[in-house]
């Protein structure tokens, strides 16, 4: 299992909050997706077949791409 916590700048609501959660939970190999307003970012505990890259490639596609 990996666990990873990106910036996210584009969060600024809770609505940004559950559509994080929701898409990237959906994706399959995510164990748990916890975004926060507050500090911008979203932890994501992962295992095969989801990846990093895929993460990202799906938070760039949904608007919430991560800082560099």
């Amino acid at each position: 299992m990996t666990t990873v916590t990106y910036s996210i700048p584009n969060i600024s609501c809770m609505h940004c909050v559950h559509t994080i959660q929701t898409e990237v939970g959906d994706l399959e190999g995510v164990a748990s997706v916890v975004a926060n307003k507050d500090n911008r970012t979203a932890t994501i505990t992962f295992n095969e077949p989801a990846t990093e890259e895929k993460i990202k490639a799906l938070l760039a596609e949904i608007n919430y791409p991560v800082a560099n």
